[in-house]
């Protein structure tokens, strides 16, 4: 039941909802058209008059879209089934309403190129395309678009059959085919190829069916048919746009594109129809024929063209929060871009009203602070900021009686005062003649949080000023002139809201409203009461805590008992009364009261996490009221504070006392709650965008008059959220801001009565007296600034580092003075007569002395010791933590890129050393079936095969040996040419036998390694297999792989190094980003310098500004922190000598650290050389030679000149501009899409850290099971071993025995043949020895055996109980929760159309694999009939290859034989024929061989020499025998007679003595031979002849 109250009129709107996708229309050359919430609004251009259209349905405004006429506008809603709605214009009526299309909203609508046609998309969940006949109101054909978010569908201008359609991640192409049952749309969708897949916001069609459509990287694509065709890019591979491409115009063969980097630029349509990619590059360059910068920071996301004909006037929607007006002629004549209106962009962070006039402020993310006059429905001033706002309260006039203080919180911590005032009224302000009404100076900054402030309030008194902030903590500051601290305390939670206790309470408390749920109450702080000097922590302050504690359940719970208990009453009554009539009914009732009975009651639960505040206000001391977002919303709880506080805050669980239900609020909480000024009325802003007004009875702090309402669908109903709603200061006015940008304003009395009663103007509050003399406030601008607490905490430490500077100044003062005196009495006794003066060893003190300053020094620092044990353990302890923080879990300091250009920033990620490390040591439990048989082979091997080794070692050492070349001696002799080629071709021809040879083994050694083994398998049948194994789990049940701790370790650690690897690489990107900023900032100030230099030689008209310099933020270097250049150091030295030199002299000095001293220097000279620099700028500009005053009259050859130098100069500028622009938008497009990638990285690392956490749970499952299967394990492991050993023995033995059974065949083979007895004795003996042997080891055989039989039985047993402990492993990892993802559209567990908020029940399955397991089962009954035939195929191929292997076996011999048998014939002996094929040419021999002739040609020419000389001593002794003969033949003669002679003379003397004979023979002369008489003739012959032989040889 609603209230009778109503507001009388919706007043204005001052936001504009610049983040919505297409929302800025055009219906006449003055009338912009654009949604605010829940609102169409209609805005007059030249008037900037409003009109508003209200949503029909209430459920809000999904897309607009205007007639070609524009005679008539469409506006598509959003709610349960939406309507379209089509309006006539100008006058506003409705025409037209169109059912159905779509289930919850309408995301895009169009006409096509007549209008006759409309298009409408809508959103999720079923995204369907329909085609309306608009007139008819009638459906010509629906289907559904695609499973993802549709941004924007249109009309072919040249087709009216082909429509196109994109949206997340996809293009599709659509035809309206004409078929025997009507229209039906055919969709194709786009692919993208080697293209990266990506959002596509706007596209244009090309007179030949082509589509060009933007991306998100700022390039163009080209479509042809449903493909890329290519990609467009500027020159050097640069980017079209920095950023999205979204709206597109085609006009006169140019495309004109607008970017999120505020550019419009235009391109030849010829050039980028014929786009064809080279050879070299997969993109296709071109550079724009025009260009336009709107601005910077400026986001271009839909344009809409001027109505009149021939125009070039376009007004643009900028996202950042503006409309432009663009001429886009692209002439000389063109306008400048003029941005028509401002508005704030995104969320409104906060917002509140004046307590003395009609005035409002507000503040959000965009770093601005706006202020407005909600009377004239105007904006009067707007400030913007380095860092966005987060909070903002009008300070009561209690504390500022003009009412022109603003405190505003911001989103680095620092809370700036602003004071508002009118600048006309300053004194001398008719001189300046300001500009505009107000003014925002800034009174006061100071940053008290290092996290965005999130709450500001004023206590009852207006003396102290409350602060709040994400960081958890609450400070409170002395309000005065300047705002001085006074504490903090810390909270358990993110501070959400601060609420003072009212004037009704007897002492002033804050209520402190955590997020986390959690409510602390402290007391009012003594403003001049300081707890410690060292520290604004309020350690004394008195709290109270409370903790919310989830009833929501156990109320539901309750009605449901309730509602039981009535329908059963009920129909107890019912049944008593038929039973009178009926009796049989009764127990047909009592059945069904029994199936009710047994229905189970709602279960009591609570939400974890818990549910976070949305808001409360206090009711009486020490009471509170809550609205809870989450699983609690619905209600108003009632709550008190505990007066028991022993508890830890943390671990508190409060429950209300009481509550309020809140129809139709289940999901749709209480943002914010305030109340009018008699708080009569409670206005509620709810999280679905609507406004509640409750009307209550005075006093009723228990809200039991909190019955009817009157509600409003103002705000956008799905992110519209209304968090701020505040009346004005007499109540006729009520303001709403939302998070959709939109800030509305209500008014309760008529347009008439209002202006009667207030006028049509507020009055601005006046400056304060002295304000225009008073210097500027100075600002907090450097967001990594100390907060007041570490500014203190630094300063006591350079306090105490100081006093001890000056301590041991002292102390070093006081030696020096010492020493001095000790010399100078050194030197006084030295001047002393020498008996008078005292010795060295006289001066030194009594060792006692030394004994006790030795033991006074030990007790001080004893003492010094103990007072500071506690503070050194803690140093230490925080610096070996500190330590292992920085060089155990972080790698690197995080290093945030921020963009030049927009609020784009990319950070670095922390590093984390990994946490699991694997340890190899442990067992792994795994399956040793496969190898149990492979440890005896590989450890010993049989006696033929070790012979069969030693064999072909042997072998391989006489090839060796043959094969090696003889080492060939230094050559005595040169070859000849001949000798050469032959040694040559011999070589070559050894080398290729070799490399043949050598070739035909590695040929051998790869058909024997590719031979397969007898239990070879083929990989495709072993992966099929596996494949089947893992896929039919009924095949593997029972089987599964042993897992456990260790393995899961591992796989952990496997993970996290992913994880790191991939966080590693974006790591360096960034940084390498960062340096590429670095490189930007320097060169841009180099530019920057030459493109002043030039501007010197330009007039003042002529130059353009120079655009912003690109700065490096301290979170893009953090490393900086730590450097300090050696000027620094020397300016610290200096400091510091002048600091003791100060103590020195007994004067005294503020206590200000040298640290901060040095700091606050460098600032002043970073300040002086910023003024000079503008100082120098300013007097560059003054002093140029374009100056008027000074000009000179020149000659025309000079002016000619001079407009030559002009002109070069003003090229040269814009070229400068131009490539400072281009680099700026270069490295922003960097930014946004490294930015993009890592968006996409988080979501995978947080996929990761699920599947993580999942590891982590069965690791610990697993390790519960760890000893029994490490027990059970080592058991197996005994098992195996001695299975092994058994196995190992059991060869042996064999071998043994096979030896025995062959020693006992031979000895009875000998036995046999030996005649002999006693030799056959022997031999019988040897035989039983034998015998006896082998027995004996086959009874060890046979104990083997039974031994290895009860080993295996045993570890059968082991390996039961291993597998039992693996499916229960298996069954306890199966039972735990994981986590997976799922999108909406994959939920198909619905209930009455929607989706249950339980779960539990639904089950999570793999849609595909469930498909692919069907089509697997079918193929694999086809592939066993398929392989039933490749079996017998190979079995009869096996038979044929078995019977050709015995062939070519029988082949091989017979060639062997018969190659034998060559051998044996040519060689005599089998010989090494590969040895012979490599043998190459001797060189040796062939030198010997040339020393062989060369002797032999010597020897006989000798032997022809020696012939010579032996010819003629022939010829000399022929003659000479010639002589000797004739000599012979008279010596003969004479013999002869001297024989007579001496006849004659023996008869005649016979009576004389007898001479004895000579053996020698006289030479008397050369030329004959002397004889003794008594010589013989025979002596006389013989010594002729030896004469005459050495004679002979002499000569020879």
């Amino acid at each position: 039941m609603l209230c009778s109250l109503t507001f009388h009129a919706f007043s204005h709107s001052f936001g504009y909802d610049s983040r919505r996708r297409s929302n800025l229309k055009l219906l006449d050359e003055t009338t912009l058209m654009f949604i605010a919430g829940n609102l169409l609004v209609l805005l007059d251009v030249s008037t900037k008059q409003q009109r508003y259209l209200r949503s029909c349905s209430g459920g809000g405004i999904g897309a607009l879209a205007v007639h070609p006429t524009r005679e008539f506008f469409t506006v598509a809603e959003k709610g349960n089934h939406p309507i379209i709605v089509v309006y006539e214009y100008p006058s506003l009526r409705p025409c037209r309403v169109l059912r159905g299309g779509t289930k919850c909203e309408f995301s895009c609508v169009d006409f096509n190129l007549d209008g006759s046609l409309l298009a409408s998309v809508g959103g999720a969940p079923d995204y369907r395309l329909t085609l309306w006949n608009w007139r008819q109101e009638e459906v010509m054909q629906s289907c559904k678009g695609i499973s993802q978010e549709v941004y924007r569908v249109s009309f072919s201008p040249y087709d009216p059959e082909r429509l196109t359609s994109s949206g997340s991640g996809h293009i599709k192409f659509w035809k309206i085919a004409t078929t025997f049952t009507g229209l039906k749309l055919q969709g194709v969708m786009g692919h993208f190829g080697k293209t990266a897949a990506t959002d596509i916001e706007g596209y244009v069609e090309l007179p030949d069916g082509k589509v060009v459509s933007g991306t998100e990287w700022g390039n163009l694509l080209l479509w042809e048919g449903n493909t890329v065709r290519v990609e467009i890019c500027q020159k050097e591979e640069r980017n079209c746009h920095v950023g999205m491409v979204q709206p597109f115009n085609l006009e006169d063969g140019q495309l004109m594109t607008f970017g999120a980097d505020g550019a419009v630029r235009v391109w030849d349509l010829e050039r980028i129809n014929t786009a064809n990619i080279s050879s070299t590059s997969s993109r296709f360059e071109m550079e724009p024929i025009n260009e336009l910068v709107v601005g910077h920071n400026v986001w271009l996301s839909s344009v809409v063209r001027s109505s009149l004909p021939d125009s070039f006037i376009w007004f643009v929607q900028d996202s950042n929060g503006a409309i432009w007006k663009l001429d886009l002629s692209f002439t000389n004549m063109a306008a400048d871009p003029e941005c028509l209106f401002s508005f704030h962009s995104g969320t409104i962070q906060g917002l509140d009203v004046s307590k003395k006039s009609h005035l409002m402020a507000t503040t959000t993310l965009d770093r601005s602070v706006r202020v407005f006059d909600f009377v004239a429905n105007r904006e009067l001033i707007t400030t913007r900021f380095n860092q966005g706002g987060t909070a903002l309260s009008w300070a009561p006039p209690m504390v500022n009686q003009s009412g022109g203080l603003l405190v505003t919180g911001f989103e680095d911590g620092v809370v700036r005062l602003l004071e508002l005032y009118n600048p006309q009224r300053l004194q001398g302000a008719a001189e300046r003649s300001p500009e505009t009404d107000a003014q925002l100076r800034l009174r006061q900054a100071f940053k008290p949080h290092n996290a965005p402030v999130s709450a500001v309030a004023y206590d009852r008194s207006g003396e102290i000023l409350a602060t709040g902030s994400s960081d958890c903590t609450v400070w409170f500051f002395t309000v005065g002139k300047w705002y001085n601290p006074i504490g903090y305390i810390h909270v358990p939670g993110p501070v959400k809201a601060l609420d003072w206790s009212p004037n009704s309470h007897s002492e002033s408390r804050l209520l402190i409203l955590c997020h986390s749920g959690h409510v602390v109450e402290v007391y009012s702080p003594d403003p001049g009461a300081q707890e410690s000097s060292k520290t604004f922590k309020l350690h004394n302050l008195p709290r109270r805590s409370f903790r919310f504690k989830s009833i929501k359940s156990r109320i539901k719970r309750e009605e449901e008992v309730k509602r039981r208990q009535a329908a059963k009453e009920k129909k107890m009554k019912e049944r008593a009364e038929r039973f009178k009539e009926i009796r049989e009914e009764g127990i047909v009732f009592l059945e069904e009261e029994e199936e009710e009975e047994k229905k189970e009651l709602p279960p009591i639960c609570f939400p974890n996490p818990p549910s976070p505040v949305c808001c409360g206000f206090y009711s009486q001391p020490g009471q509170f009221w809550l609205s809870m977002g989450g699983f609690d919303a619905g209600f108003l709880y009632h709550c008190k504070l505990s007066e028991d506080q022993d508890e830890d805050p943390l671990q508190r669980q409060d429950e209300p006392f009481a509550f309020r239900h809140i129809s139709d609020a289940d999901e749709n909480p209480v943002c914010s709650m305030t109340f009018s000024s008699d708080r009569q009325l409670l206005l509620c802003g709810m999280q679905s965008g609507s406004i509640r007004v409750y009307p209550l009875q005075p006093g009723d702090h228990s809200l039991t008059s909190m019955q009817a309402y009157w509600a409003l669908n103002v705000h956008d109903n799905q992110y519209g959220h209304l968090r701020h709603v505040r009346c004005s200061l007499d109540d006729l006015f009520v303001l709403t801001a939302g998070d959709d940008g939109n800030i509305f304003c209500f008014c309760l009395l008529p347009p008439g009565e209002l202006q009667k009663t207030l006028g049509t103007k507020t009055k601005i509050p006046s400056p304060r007296v002295g304000l225009e003399n008073e210097a500027l406030a100075r600002d907090i601008e450097d967001p990594a600034a100390y907060c007041i607490e570490t500014a203190k905490q630094k300063m006591e430490k350079d306090n105490l580092r100081r006093e001890a500077e000056l301590k041991e100044a002292e102390t070093q003062r006081q030696l020096v003075e010492l020493r001095r005196r000790f010399k100078q009495v050194l030197n006084d006794n030295q001047s002393l007569p020498e008996h008078i003066r005292l010795k060295p060893e006289e001066l030194l003190l009594d060792r006692r002395f030394y004994e006790q300053a030795e033991k006074l020094k030990a007790r001080k620092v004893m003492e010094v010791r103990k007072q500071m044990a506690w503070e050194q353990e803690r140093c230490s302890i925080a610096l070996r933590k500190l330590q292992e923080w920085s060089e155990g879990s972080l790698q690197a300091d995080i290093i945030t890129v921020v963009a030049i250009r927009s609020d784009h920033r990319v950070s670095t990620y922390r590093l984390p050393a990994f946490r699991w490390a694997s340890t190899p040591n442990k067992p792994q439990i795994i399956n040793h079936r496969n190898g149990d048989g492979e440890s005896g082979q590989e450890r010993r091997k049989p006696r033929a095969d070790l012979s069969k080794d030693s064999q072909q070692t042997e072998d391989q050492c006489l090839e060796e040996v043959v094969l090696q070349p003889a080492v060939v001696p230094k050559a005595r002799v040169k070859l000849g040419d001949r000798q050469e080629e032959k040694l040559r071709k011999a070589a070559e021809k050894a080398e290729q036998a070799r490399a043949k040879i050598e070739r035909r083994k590695h040929e051998w050694s790869q058909i024997y390694a590719e031979k397969p083994e007898e239990d070879y398998m083929d990989p495709e049948d072993v992966q099929a297999i596996s494949e089947a194994k893992e896929n039919l789990s009924e095949f593997i049940k029972g089987k599964q792989l042993r897992v456990n701790a260790e393995l899961k370790k591992k796989q952990l650690a496997a993970l996290e190094e992913k994880i790191h690897e991939q966080q590693s690489k974006m790591n360096r990107r960034i940084v390498a980003l960062r340096d590429s900023k670095v490189r930007l900032v320097s060169w841009m100030a180099a530019q920057a310098q030459r493109l002043q230099e030039v501007q010197r030689g330009l007039p003042a008209h002529r130059r353009q500004p120079p655009p912003t310099l690109a700065t490096l933020l301290p979170e893009e270097s953090p490393e900086r922190k730590l450097q300090v250049s050696q000027a620094t150091l020397e300016r610290y030295r200096t400091l510091r000598e002048q600091r003791i030199k100060c103590v020195d002299q007994g004067e005294q000095e503020e206590a200000v650290s040298l640290l901060e001293q040095l700091e606050k220097e460098m600032k002043l000279e970073e300040e002086e050389d910023k003024e000079k620099g503008e100082d120098g700028s300013s007097t560059v500009s003054a002093g140029t030679r374009y100056d008027q005053e000074t000009q000179v009259e020149l000659s025309e050859l000079e002016v000619e000149l001079q407009m030559e130098d002009e002109i070069r100069l003003l090229h040269e500028q814009n070229c400068l501009l131009q490539q400072m622009e281009s680099s700026v938008c270069q490295f922003d497009t960097d930014l946004l899409q490294l930015y993009r990638h890592k968006l996409h990285l988080d979501s995978q690392m947080k996929l990761d850290d699920l599947q993580l956490l999942t590891l982590f749970q069965e690791m610990m499952l697993l390790k519960q099971f760890e000893k029994r299967e490490g027990e059970l394990q080592e058991r197996l492991n005994i098992c195996i071993q001695e299975e092994k050993n058994i196995s190992l023995k059991l060869e042996e033995y064999n071998e043994l025995l096979e030896l025995k059974r062959s020693n006992i065949a031979k000895l009875q083979e000998r036995e046999s043949s030996l005649q002999l007895r006693e030799r056959r004795l022997d031999l019988e003996e040897l035989l039983a020895e034998e015998k006896s042997i082998a027995k004996s080891l086959k009874k060890e055989i046979d104990m083997l055996i039974k031994k290895d039989k009860l080993v295996r039985t045993s570890r059968q047993s082991v390996e039961t109980d291993l597998e039992l402990i693996n499916q229960e492993k298996q069954l306890k990892m199966d039972e735990l929760d994981v986590v997976v993802p799922l999108r909406l559209d994959q939920i198909a567990f619905l209930s009455n159309g929607s989706m249950p908020s339980d779960l539990r029940e639904a089950s999570v399955l793999n849609r595909t694999e469930l498909h692919r397991l069907q089509q697997l089962k079918q193929q694999l009954e086809e592939e066993n009939i398929e392989q039933k035939d490749l079996l017998h195929q190979a079995q009869l191929q096996r038979n044929r290859l078995v019977r050709e292997a015995k062939h070519k076996v029988t082949r091989i011999q017979e060639l062997e034989l018969e190659c034998n048998e060559l051998q044996m014939k040519k060689f005599g002996r089998l010989v090494d024929l590969e040895a012979l094929q490599m043998l190459t040419g001797s060189r040796r021999l062939e030198e010997l061989k040339q020393e062989k002739q060369l002797l032999e040609a010597a020897q006989a020419k000798e032997i022809r020499h020696w012939d010579v000389k032996v010819e003629e001593a022939l010829e000399a002794s022929t003659e000479a025998m010639k002589t000797h003969n004739e000599l012979l033949y008279k010596l003969s003669t004479l013999y002869e007679e001297k024989t007579e002679l001496e006849l004659k003379i023996n008869a005649r003397q016979k009576k004389l003595v007898i001479f004895s004979h000579r053996s020698g023979l006289r030479t008397l002369t050369p030329s004959y031979f002397l004889l003794e008489p008594s010589s013989p003739p025979s002596l006389c012959f013989h010594s002729i002849i030896n004469v005459w032989m050495k004679m002979l040889i002499r000569v020879i």
